[in-house]
């Protein structure tokens, strides 16, 4: 298992979930993806996002305008 940074910070939708996707078919099974984001809209769309691929929303943070997400790929 891995653990992956990913900076989408300035980025709109769907920007962020773009890039997050890439990132996940980089991914093994199991392995940590950790990104942050500036765009408000992320927090509803990555739980969206999570159900349909069926990964696992781990965290969800907010602070200083920036959100962090922990996913774990399934």
């Amino acid at each position: 298992m891995t653990e992956k940074f990913i900076n989408a910070k300035g980025l709109q939708c769907p920007g962020p979930i773009v890039q997050l996707f890439r990132e996940t078919q980089a991914c093994s099974k199991g392995d940590i993806l950790c990104i942050e984001v500036t765009d408000q809209g992320f927090k509803k769309d990555i739980a969206a996002w999570c159900k349909k691929t069926g990964n696992e929303l781990l965290s969800l943070e907010e602070g200083g305008g920036v959100i962090k997400a922990r996913i774990k790929k399934n």
